[in-house]
């Protein structure tokens, strides 16, 4: 099943690197989804624009994991040539990754 039928997202920027975040919409898939969403797995599926490092914060009590991805926006806002430059859509993207139950 696609990751966006047991977790919604959120985007943030700021400069050149994406924030994103993924809440489980039910505490009961949050194992699922921090066992499978992982820093190496973010980093792979985004492989062809993130071209720094991808790291993970886990935020239990919320249900929701946190990928900080830098050097991922083409040099940022101000300098990116890609239509979407504050990386809004990447979490859309995120969210067709696949989950196993």
């Amino acid at each position: 099943m696609k990751l966006r039928e047991v977790a919604h997202s959120r985007t943030g920027d700021k400069g050149n690197i994406s924030n994103i975040s993924v809440i489980v919409y039910n505490m009961d898939d949050f194992e699922l989804v921090k066992e499978q969403i992982t820093a190496s797995k973010v980093k792979e599926w985004f492989q062809c624009i993130v071209k720094g490092e991808v790291i993970r914060y886990e935020i239990p009590s919320l249900g929701a994991l946190n990928f900080v991805l830098t050097n991922a926006l083409g040099g940022g806002v101000t300098r990116s040539l890609s239509l979407d430059r504050h990386g809004k859509s990447l979490s859309s993207f995120l969210l067709e990754m696949e989950v196993t139950t």
